[in-house]
């Protein structure tokens, strides 16, 4: 299991989570919810590393 890091912020507007991980161009995404930001980021991942499943753990 790897784990990542990802840098997150509320946005004041839409008060979605926002957060990318840094070492990783393009792994940045959006949720409602930390879970759902959470899961996105490795969906996000999971692209990038192409069909390489990531079980992973993050750091919020």
């Amino acid at each position: 299991m790897k784990t990542f890091t990802a840098i997150v912020e509320r946005d004041p507007d839409t008060k979605f989570y926002v957060g990318y991980v840094p070492g990783f161009p393009g792994a940045h995404s959006q949720g409602e919810t930390l879970d759902e930001l959470q899961e996105n980021l490795r969906e996000v991942i999971e692209m990038l590393l192409e069909d390489e499943p990531v079980q992973s753990t993050f750091i919020l």
